[in-house]
């Protein structure tokens, strides 16, 4: 190759340096500040003895206006993430309430620092759910096995799933209701709010416990979810079936299948999920595509059958008018309640009744049988005490803001079709018109309510991708919205024609059956689980008082049944909705299987 002129010796000529620079970079280096530090500032001092004399780090003090710019991004998305669940919601009861309703709010002060309250105290329950009580199930799901036989095991997973019902945050409002039920209208009903609240809540608490273990021993032995479906259905519709032949004792039906939507919270499904998947992991069998689908579902299902069992238990052992007599007695001698019972005694000591003793139960077996130190022991106290005061600030909430404005609207709707004594000018339309309205209020709730769920965003991501595409999350997530805004509807028209809700619960079970005996195991998991999603901490109150206030301004018995609707509609629509894309499937594999065979039978003639 001929040598250039700039080749001319075997090194190059040195580049010469830019004579221009970027006026950014300019910028950037004279702006760069540098302090020379003596070598000797960083090596340790000797004192007189010689010795090195240990270096303590003065304390680092921040004005206030520094901890406010540390804590503000902290703060701000989980506030946020809080409004967005509760503000929607309460914004649409408001304007229904003053635009179709034409009716004030009252107590409009009162509802909104209520409003406010649960906010606040949903973020920091929240908050300290994760960084303090999660860490416990994660901790105990993956070092439980290996440590404990596994007898032992279901025990724990047993208790946890007691423990967990007991620190619900909708527990306390399925609790409250217990005010509003007349008990010579509703004996049994009464009984089980009132003088049986602790044990209701600890049948619940079974049946979420025997949901944890069998949800364990699915993930251990890979067991399909429909024969637990049929074997835990049978009883329960049996039981139902069974109650039905005592008319005072139907009226707990009710009551009953809304305890099964109440205890899919935000805090038994994490814990015991954590636990069933990190015992699964452990064993080497919690890599399939469904682990984690299904345990939402027994955890619904078996605490109906404990309330059911329950109910028959003390119609049993008490009648009527005993319940009648003793409560008479009751309210006479109790004209002033304990200070326990008053506001705000009465959230403080349910807040800390909620969450400390699951918290000594999870930290007594890392303990005792473990033997494991607790994992960051600043964190989790940091945690915990966020959990308590969130449920405390949530519980004041609930009593003065959420269930409040609830039970206001609620009690005011049927004024759009009839005589209630709080309104007047009514009814305000019609008998058609009105009644029209009613259930419009009722399906507008229920699908704005759970779109706007975030587990139900959540389980939609997961879906698509287990499916690979076939079931997206916007189908998911508008045919669970649909199946829970049809589920309230209907349940408001139980409250309106006053028919039990059994009749519309038997055919709608036996329904989910069939569909789920001709789906696939992927789908089942999905439709059942979904209905879990839908019974958020604001969306489980809200619409429980909802339902009261309308049976309480219909005169009716109960106002129960809402919520166990909002739960076997959505499986139905995803059941249909799964059937519908597995037929697509089939038919786009079919036709895929019918132009390859013209193709090879082309060739073959060619």
């Amino acid at each position: 190759m001929p040598r250039t002129e700039t080749d001319s010796g075997d090194r190059p000529e040195p580049r010469q340096p830019p004579t221009e620079i970027r006026f950014g970079a300019f910028v950037r280096e004279i702006t760069v500040q540098q302090n020379r530090i003596s070598y000797n500032n960083l090596t340790p001092k000797l004192d007189a003895e010689g010795s090195e004399s240990p270096y303590h780090a003065p304390r680092i003090r921040l004005r206030p206006i520094d901890a406010y710019r540390l804590i503000r991004p902290y703060v701000s998305t989980r506030f946020i993430e809080q409004i967005r669940a509760v503000v929607p919601l309460a914004l649409y009861l408001v304007l229904f309430q003053l635009f179709i309703l034409h009716q004030d709010i009252l107590d409009a002060g009162i509802i909104a620092g209520g409003l406010v309250a649960v906010i606040l105290g949903l973020m920091c329950f929240m908050e300290g759910l994760k960084v303090g009580l999660m860490p416990f199930g994660e901790t105990l799901g993956s070092t439980l096995p290996a440590k404990a036989h596994l007898h032992l095991v279901l025990l724990i997973a047993f208790l946890l799933g007691i423990g967990v019902t007991f620190a619900e945050p909708a527990i306390g409002a399925l609790k409250a209701a217990g005010q509003i039920v007349h008990v010579e209208s509703a004996p049994y009903l009464y009984a089980l709010l009132n003088d049986w609240s602790d044990i209701l809540v600890l049948g619940v608490g079974l049946g979420v416990g025997i949901a944890a273990v069998l949800g364990t021993l699915r993930f251990l032995y890979g067991w399909s979810l429909k024969p637990l479906i049929y074997l835990t259905l049978v009883p329960t519709l049996g039981l139902t079936l069974y109650i039905l032949t005592d008319p005072e004792l139907a009226k707990t039906l009710g009551l009953a299948w809304d305890c099964g939507a109440v205890t899919t919270g935000p805090v038994t499904v994490p814990l015991v999920l954590s636990l069933g998947i990190g015992i699964a992991a452990s064993a080497g069998k919690g890599q399939t595509s469904l682990s984690g689908f299904g345990i939402v579902t027994l955890a619904s299902l078996f605490p109906i059958l404990g309330v059911e069992l329950l109910a028959i238990y003390v119609s049993l052992v008490t009648s009527p008018e005993q319940i009648i007599t003793a409560a008479a007695e009751a309210s006479a001698l109790a004209a002033q309640p304990d200070w326990t019972a008053r506001t705000p005694w009465l959230e403080i000591f349910g807040g800390l009744r909620a969450i400390l003793p699951l918290v000594l139960f999870l930290f007594l077996v890392m303990r005792l049988v473990l033997r494991e130190r607790i994992p960051h022991p600043g964190n989790i106290a940091y945690g915990i005490t966020l959990a308590v005061l969130g449920m405390i600030i949530f519980n004041l909430g609930l009593t003065y803001g959420l269930s409040k404005l609830g039970a206001q609207s609620g009690g005011l709707v049927p004024a759009s079709f009839t005589d209630i004594a709080s309104v007047t000018g009514d009814p305000l339309y019609s008998f058609g018109v009105g009644l029209a309205v009613a259930f419009l209020f009722a399906w507008l709730l229920g699908f704005g309510a759970t779109l706007a769920e975030p587990a139900l965003n959540a389980l939609g991501l997961t879906v698509e991708n287990l499916t690979n595409g076939a079931f997206r999350k916007q189908l998911l997530m508008y045919a669970v919205s649909l199946g829970v805004a049809f589920g309230l509807a209907l349940g408001v028209a139980k409250i309106v024609f006053g028919f039990s809700i059994a009749w519309l619960l038997i055919p709608g079970y036996l329904l989910a059956v069939v569909l789920t005996f001709f789906s696939t195991e992927e789908f089942v998991n999905i439709a059942w689980d979904s209905a879990g999603v839908t019974t958020g901490p604001v969306t489980v109150p809200l619409v429980l008082a909802m339902g009261l206030g309308f049976g309480d301004a219909m005169q009716a018995i109960e106002g129960f049944g809402i919520l166990s609707m909002a739960s076997i509609c959505p499986i139905l629509s995803v059941l249909v909705t799964g059937l519908w894309i597995q037929w697509k499937v089939r038919r786009k594999h079919r036709r895929y299987d019918e132009s390859m065979n013209t193709t090879d039978a082309q060739e073959a003639s060619t």
